[in-house]
Protein backbone atom coordinates (compact mmCIF):
# COMPACT_ATOMS: atom_id res chain seq x y z
CA UNK A 1 0.00 0.00 0.00
CA UNK A 2 1.28 3.44 -1.12
CA UNK A 3 1.14 5.90 2.33
CA UNK A 4 2.31 9.04 0.14
CA UNK A 5 -1.79 9.37 -0.84
CA UNK A 6 -2.62 9.71 2.82
CA UNK A 7 -3.28 12.14 5.28
CA UNK A 8 -1.04 11.84 8.42
CA UNK A 9 -3.00 13.00 11.26
CA UNK A 10 -1.19 15.53 13.56
CA UNK A 11 -3.49 15.64 16.17
CA UNK A 12 -6.40 13.02 17.74
CA UNK A 13 -9.14 13.89 18.82
CA UNK A 14 -11.02 11.46 22.22
CA UNK A 15 -14.59 11.66 21.60
CA UNK A 16 -15.46 8.93 24.26
CA UNK A 17 -18.68 10.40 26.01
CA UNK A 18 -20.88 13.03 24.89
CA UNK A 19 -23.34 14.47 27.53
CA UNK A 20 -25.57 17.18 27.39
CA UNK A 21 -24.56 20.67 29.05
CA UNK A 22 -26.83 20.11 31.79
CA UNK A 23 -25.06 16.95 32.86
CA UNK A 24 -22.11 17.64 32.21
CA UNK A 25 -20.51 19.21 35.38
CA UNK A 26 -22.20 16.86 37.36
CA UNK A 27 -20.76 13.58 35.72
CA UNK A 28 -17.52 15.92 35.42
CA UNK A 29 -17.58 16.43 39.12
CA UNK A 30 -18.35 12.94 39.77
CA UNK A 31 -15.55 11.28 38.53
CA UNK A 32 -12.94 14.04 39.85
CA UNK A 33 -14.83 13.13 43.18
CA UNK A 34 -13.90 9.53 42.63
CA UNK A 35 -10.69 9.63 40.56
CA UNK A 36 -9.00 11.64 44.25
CA UNK A 37 -10.59 9.61 46.38
CA UNK A 38 -9.12 6.49 44.52
CA UNK A 39 -5.52 8.24 44.49
CA UNK A 40 -5.87 8.63 48.20
CA UNK A 41 -7.18 5.35 49.10
CA UNK A 42 -4.70 3.67 47.38
CA UNK A 43 -1.80 6.04 48.75
CA UNK A 44 -3.49 5.09 52.08
CA UNK A 45 -2.68 1.07 51.60
CA UNK A 46 0.67 1.93 50.58
CA UNK A 47 1.79 4.09 53.55
CA UNK A 48 0.05 1.89 55.91
CA UNK A 49 1.72 -1.11 54.50
CA UNK A 50 5.11 0.95 55.01
CA UNK A 51 4.32 1.87 58.55
CA UNK A 52 2.44 -1.12 60.40
CA UNK A 53 5.19 -3.54 61.19
CA UNK A 54 2.13 -6.33 61.57
CA UNK A 55 1.43 -5.56 57.79
CA UNK A 56 5.10 -7.02 56.95
CA UNK A 57 4.16 -9.86 55.44
CA UNK A 58 4.69 -10.74 51.67
CA UNK A 59 0.79 -10.52 51.09
CA UNK A 60 0.33 -6.81 52.22
CA UNK A 61 3.74 -6.19 50.14
CA UNK A 62 2.25 -7.53 46.95
CA UNK A 63 -1.09 -5.46 48.10
CA UNK A 64 1.00 -2.13 48.07
CA UNK A 65 2.51 -2.80 44.98
CA UNK A 66 -1.06 -3.66 43.48
CA UNK A 67 -2.33 -0.05 44.97
CA UNK A 68 0.75 1.32 43.80
CA UNK A 69 -0.06 -0.18 40.05
CA UNK A 70 -3.75 1.39 40.30
CA UNK A 71 -2.22 4.64 41.37
CA UNK A 72 -0.23 4.98 37.74
CA UNK A 73 -2.90 2.97 36.02
CA UNK A 74 -5.91 5.14 36.74
CA UNK A 75 -3.80 8.87 36.25
CA UNK A 76 -3.35 7.37 32.47
CA UNK A 77 -6.76 7.40 31.64
CA UNK A 78 -8.83 9.76 33.75
CA UNK A 79 -7.25 12.96 33.40
CA UNK A 80 -8.17 12.80 29.24
CA UNK A 81 -11.37 11.57 30.49
CA UNK A 82 -11.98 14.64 32.60
CA UNK A 83 -10.96 16.67 29.65
CA UNK A 84 -13.86 15.09 27.59
CA UNK A 85 -16.29 15.45 29.98
CA UNK A 86 -15.23 19.21 30.55
CA UNK A 87 -14.98 20.18 26.76
CA UNK A 88 -17.06 17.51 24.80
CA UNK A 89 -13.79 16.65 23.52
CA UNK A 90 -9.66 16.07 24.33
CA UNK A 91 -7.36 16.73 21.91
CA UNK A 92 -4.05 14.65 21.91
CA UNK A 93 -0.78 14.63 19.71
CA UNK A 94 0.08 11.49 18.41
CA UNK A 95 3.22 11.18 20.51
CA UNK A 96 1.27 11.56 23.58
CA UNK A 97 -1.50 8.90 22.25
CA UNK A 98 0.77 5.98 21.66
CA UNK A 99 2.85 6.80 24.98
CA UNK A 100 -0.70 6.45 26.68
CA UNK A 101 -1.45 3.59 24.68
CA UNK A 102 1.75 1.67 25.81
CA UNK A 103 1.96 2.62 29.32
CA UNK A 104 -1.79 1.90 29.91
CA UNK A 105 -1.36 -1.64 28.74
CA UNK A 106 2.17 -2.30 30.07
CA UNK A 107 0.66 -1.71 32.97
CA UNK A 108 -2.03 -3.43 32.48
CA UNK A 109 -0.52 -6.20 31.55
CA UNK A 110 1.96 -5.55 34.69
CA UNK A 111 -1.15 -6.20 37.08
CA UNK A 112 -2.07 -9.54 35.13
CA UNK A 113 1.25 -10.68 36.00
CA UNK A 114 0.87 -9.23 39.71
CA UNK A 115 -2.73 -10.51 40.25
CA UNK A 116 -0.84 -14.37 39.52
CA UNK A 117 2.05 -13.90 41.59
CA UNK A 118 -0.40 -12.85 44.73
CA UNK A 119 -2.39 -16.47 44.11
CA UNK A 120 0.65 -17.66 44.12
CA UNK A 121 1.96 -16.26 47.72
CA UNK A 122 -2.03 -17.35 49.05
CA UNK A 123 -0.85 -20.96 47.27
CA UNK A 124 2.63 -20.60 49.44
CA UNK A 125 1.23 -19.57 52.86
CA UNK A 126 -2.13 -22.14 52.55
CA UNK A 127 -0.88 -25.11 51.09
CA UNK A 128 3.08 -25.25 52.10
CA UNK A 129 3.09 -22.99 55.61
CA UNK A 130 6.17 -24.79 56.62
CA UNK A 131 7.80 -23.71 54.11
CA UNK A 132 6.62 -20.18 53.17
CA UNK A 133 8.76 -17.47 54.54
CA UNK A 134 11.82 -19.09 53.17
CA UNK A 135 10.03 -19.57 49.83
CA UNK A 136 9.00 -16.03 50.18
CA UNK A 137 11.81 -14.65 51.48
CA UNK A 138 12.43 -10.66 51.15
CA UNK A 139 14.43 -11.16 47.96
CA UNK A 140 11.96 -13.37 46.66
CA UNK A 141 9.08 -10.90 46.63
CA UNK A 142 11.34 -7.84 45.54
CA UNK A 143 12.16 -10.59 42.72
CA UNK A 144 8.77 -11.60 41.48
CA UNK A 145 7.63 -7.60 42.15
CA UNK A 146 10.03 -6.70 39.66
CA UNK A 147 9.58 -9.21 37.03
CA UNK A 148 5.52 -8.49 36.82
CA UNK A 149 6.70 -4.74 35.91
CA UNK A 150 9.29 -6.17 33.39
CA UNK A 151 6.99 -8.77 32.14
CA UNK A 152 4.46 -6.27 31.82
CA UNK A 153 6.03 -3.63 29.68
CA UNK A 154 7.83 -5.88 27.44
CA UNK A 155 4.70 -7.66 26.66
CA UNK A 156 2.81 -4.23 25.97
CA UNK A 157 5.55 -3.82 22.91
CA UNK A 158 4.52 -6.31 20.58
CA UNK A 159 0.72 -4.46 20.29
CA UNK A 160 1.10 -0.96 20.55
CA UNK A 161 4.46 -0.88 18.32
CA UNK A 162 2.14 -2.46 15.68
CA UNK A 163 -0.87 0.41 16.35
CA UNK A 164 1.83 2.90 16.45
CA UNK A 165 3.15 2.57 12.84
CA UNK A 166 0.24 2.39 11.25
CA UNK A 167 -0.74 5.58 8.77
CA UNK A 168 -4.16 7.50 10.14
CA UNK A 169 -6.17 9.15 8.02
CA UNK A 170 -9.29 10.06 10.85
CA UNK A 171 -8.88 11.93 13.97
CA UNK A 172 -12.01 11.27 16.08
CA UNK A 173 -10.85 8.05 18.45
CA UNK A 174 -14.44 6.69 19.56
CA UNK A 175 -12.98 6.41 23.48
CA UNK A 176 -11.89 8.26 26.14
CA UNK A 177 -8.11 7.18 26.00
CA UNK A 178 -5.84 5.75 23.16
CA UNK A 179 -6.75 2.44 22.97
CA UNK A 180 -5.69 -0.28 20.10
CA UNK A 181 -9.11 -0.95 18.67
CA UNK A 182 -10.28 2.67 18.42
CA UNK A 183 -6.92 3.58 17.19
CA UNK A 184 -6.89 1.02 14.13
CA UNK A 185 -10.45 1.81 13.39
CA UNK A 186 -8.84 5.10 12.14
CA UNK A 187 -6.15 3.73 10.17
CA UNK A 188 -5.68 4.07 6.26
CA UNK A 189 -5.15 0.21 5.35
CA UNK A 190 -6.85 -2.81 7.03
CA UNK A 191 -6.10 -3.84 10.33
CA UNK A 192 -7.17 -6.86 10.22
CA UNK A 193 -3.76 -8.94 10.74
CA UNK A 194 -2.52 -6.58 13.43
CA UNK A 195 -6.15 -6.78 15.50
CA UNK A 196 -5.32 -10.24 15.38
CA UNK A 197 -2.25 -10.34 16.74
CA UNK A 198 -3.05 -7.96 19.73
CA UNK A 199 -6.01 -10.43 20.44
CA UNK A 200 -3.55 -13.26 19.94
CA UNK A 201 -1.05 -11.76 22.85
CA UNK A 202 -3.71 -9.75 24.69
CA UNK A 203 -5.92 -13.11 25.03
CA UNK A 204 -2.84 -15.38 25.41
CA UNK A 205 -1.25 -13.66 28.46
CA UNK A 206 -4.52 -12.82 30.12
CA UNK A 207 -6.00 -16.80 29.64
CA UNK A 208 -2.01 -18.07 30.95
CA UNK A 209 -2.35 -15.99 33.81
CA UNK A 210 -5.81 -16.83 34.60
CA UNK A 211 -5.19 -20.59 33.99
CA UNK A 212 -2.41 -20.22 36.58
CA UNK A 213 -4.69 -18.54 39.61
CA UNK A 214 -7.42 -20.95 39.18
CA UNK A 215 -4.79 -23.68 39.47
CA UNK A 216 -3.33 -22.20 42.84
CA UNK A 217 -7.06 -21.50 43.71
CA UNK A 218 -7.95 -25.37 42.83
CA UNK A 219 -5.10 -26.34 45.61
CA UNK A 220 -5.77 -24.04 48.07
CA UNK A 221 -9.39 -25.09 47.87
CA UNK A 222 -8.44 -28.67 48.50
CA UNK A 223 -6.33 -27.70 51.27
CA UNK A 224 -8.61 -25.70 53.08
CA UNK A 225 -11.29 -28.84 52.59
CA UNK A 226 -8.76 -30.92 54.46
CA UNK A 227 -8.62 -28.70 58.02
CA UNK A 228 -9.66 -29.99 60.57
CA UNK A 229 -11.51 -27.26 61.97
CA UNK A 230 -14.53 -24.69 60.77
CA UNK A 231 -12.32 -21.93 61.98
CA UNK A 232 -8.96 -22.67 60.36
CA UNK A 233 -11.25 -22.82 57.22
CA UNK A 234 -13.09 -19.65 57.50
CA UNK A 235 -9.90 -17.45 58.44
CA UNK A 236 -7.55 -19.22 54.85
CA UNK A 237 -10.99 -18.61 52.68
CA UNK A 238 -11.11 -14.96 54.42
CA UNK A 239 -7.24 -14.49 53.05
CA UNK A 240 -8.75 -15.25 49.65
CA UNK A 241 -11.70 -13.43 49.19
CA UNK A 242 -10.37 -10.39 48.67
CA UNK A 243 -7.93 -11.31 46.38
CA UNK A 244 -11.08 -13.41 44.56
CA UNK A 245 -13.11 -10.64 44.00
CA UNK A 246 -10.37 -8.23 42.39
CA UNK A 247 -9.73 -11.22 40.23
CA UNK A 248 -12.73 -11.24 38.82
CA UNK A 249 -13.73 -7.77 38.48
CA UNK A 250 -10.55 -7.20 36.44
CA UNK A 251 -10.47 -10.98 33.85
CA UNK A 252 -14.01 -10.22 33.86
CA UNK A 253 -14.40 -6.81 31.69
CA UNK A 254 -10.54 -7.49 30.72
CA UNK A 255 -11.75 -10.74 28.41
CA UNK A 256 -15.19 -9.50 27.41
CA UNK A 257 -13.71 -5.58 25.60
CA UNK A 258 -10.30 -7.56 24.48
CA UNK A 259 -11.12 -10.99 23.09
CA UNK A 260 -15.15 -10.53 23.12
CA UNK A 261 -17.36 -11.19 20.66
CA UNK A 262 -16.97 -8.06 17.96
CA UNK A 263 -20.40 -6.95 18.64
CA UNK A 264 -19.31 -5.73 22.02
CA UNK A 265 -16.78 -3.25 20.46
CA UNK A 266 -19.40 -2.22 17.45
CA UNK A 267 -22.16 -1.48 20.01
CA UNK A 268 -19.93 1.20 21.75
CA UNK A 269 -20.04 -1.32 25.23
CA UNK A 270 -16.58 -1.31 25.60
CA UNK A 271 -16.31 1.97 26.55
CA UNK A 272 -18.48 1.20 29.10
CA UNK A 273 -16.94 -2.27 29.90
CA UNK A 274 -13.66 -0.82 29.88
CA UNK A 275 -14.73 1.86 33.31
CA UNK A 276 -14.53 -1.06 35.32
CA UNK A 277 -10.91 -2.04 34.93
CA UNK A 278 -9.83 1.23 34.09
CA UNK A 279 -11.89 3.32 36.94
CA UNK A 280 -13.84 1.02 39.48
CA UNK A 281 -11.62 -1.56 39.79
CA UNK A 282 -8.54 0.83 41.16
CA UNK A 283 -11.29 2.72 43.28
CA UNK A 284 -13.28 -0.45 44.78
CA UNK A 285 -9.42 -2.19 45.50
CA UNK A 286 -9.15 -0.01 48.71
CA UNK A 287 -12.17 -0.88 49.97
CA UNK A 288 -12.03 -4.51 49.21
CA UNK A 289 -8.53 -5.04 50.34
CA UNK A 290 -9.82 -2.72 54.02
CA UNK A 291 -13.29 -3.88 54.86
CA UNK A 292 -12.76 -7.33 54.00
CA UNK A 293 -9.73 -8.08 55.48
CA UNK A 294 -9.02 -8.02 59.39
CA UNK A 295 -5.72 -7.35 59.82
CA UNK A 296 -5.76 -4.65 57.85
CA UNK A 297 -8.85 -2.91 59.60
CA UNK A 298 -7.11 -3.73 62.93
CA UNK A 299 -3.82 -1.54 61.47
CA UNK A 300 -6.18 1.18 60.80
CA UNK A 301 -7.24 1.33 64.32
CA UNK A 302 -3.47 1.01 65.28
CA UNK A 303 -2.92 4.23 63.26
CA UNK A 304 -4.37 6.85 65.70
CA UNK A 305 -2.60 5.53 68.76
CA UNK A 306 0.94 5.45 66.58
CA UNK A 307 0.18 8.88 65.78
CA UNK A 308 -0.64 10.31 69.44
CA UNK A 309 2.27 8.59 70.51
CA UNK A 310 4.47 10.32 68.42
CA UNK A 311 3.29 13.55 68.99
CA UNK A 312 4.15 13.09 72.46
CA UNK A 313 8.00 12.20 71.96
CA UNK A 314 9.67 15.60 72.79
Amino acid sequence: MDYANHTWIQTFILVGFTTSEALRPLAFLGILCVYLLTLAGNLFIIVLVKTDPGLSTPMYFFISILSFLEIWYISTTVPTLLQNLLHGSAPISPAMCFTQLYVFHSLGMAECFLLCVMALDRYLAICRPLHYHALMSTQVQQWLAGATWLAGFSSALVPATLTATLPYCLCNVAHYFCDLAPLMQLACVDTGWQAQIYIVVIGLINSCNLAIILGFYGGILKSILKMPSATSRAKAFSTCSSHITVVILFFGSAFIVYVGPPVVRAEGRDKLLSLVYTFLTPFLNPIIYTLRNREVKEAVKRTPKRIRSMLRKP
